[in-house]
């Protein structure tokens, strides 16, 4: 092997290293919020996001926001998605994704123009939402069924009798189930797709 030769290899080695450390630490940070719909991945989003706040304009439901500097540096007035009181609606023609035009969020894995947006439901994962069964109220013993008619994924929101269930192959994370617990405090909870793994 040629001199210059071990050194571009070496040089192609530590970059790969650094990137793959630079990936792990924004991942571990991601875990504390929520992207919005068809998000890429977080170092591509990081590199790609503008910050413009189109796609929080765009939000009819004004789910999405931006984050703030408490997160650091790099995240801070990045859009994220408060899913604690309000859900994600799925919106057929996804406005927020629509804004995008660096392709942070972008329904095609290369980035490209978003040219054919999918009809719902959503393809991947927004968010991990799960249910306590210790604050649920059918699973305390009264009966509820307040998130019954919540879920826009057929088959998502599943009924054992009178305890809900959630099918997490089909859950999109969109939290309409949250947002429609009336238990106090929410038997449904949402984190990050990052943190539940």
């Amino acid at each position: 092997m040629k001199r210059r030769d071990f050194f571009k290899l070496g040089f192609q080695k530590a970059t790969d290293v650094i990137v793959e450390e630079a990936e792990v630490h924004v991942e571990q940070k991601a875990r504390q919020w929520i992207r919005p719909p068809y998000a890429v991945g977080e170092l591509d989003f990081l590199l790609k996001c503008t910050r413009c706040g189109a796609c929080e304009e765009t939000c009819p439901h004004e789910v999405i926001f931006p984050l703030p500097a408490k997160y650091g540096l790099e995240a801070v007035s990045t859009p994220a998605m408060d899913l604690l009181e309000t859900g994600c609606r799925l919106c057929h023609d996804w406005p927020c994704v629509q804004a995008c035009e660096t392709g942070a969020l972008s329904i095609l894995a290369s980035g490209e123009k978003n040219s054919a947006l999918p009809t719902n439901p959503i393809s991947h994962k927004i968010a991990d939402v799960h249910i306590s069964e210790d604050l649920c109220l059918p699973y305390l013993g009264p009966e509820c069924g307040a998130c019954a008619a919540s879920c826009p994924v057929e088959g998502a929101l599943l009924w054992d009798g009178p305890k809900p269930s959630i099918d997490q192959e089909l859950c999109t994370g969109c939290a309409m189930c949250r947002e429609a617990c009336i238990a106090a405090p929410k038997a449904i909870g949402v984190r990050s797709v990052a943190s539940a793994s």
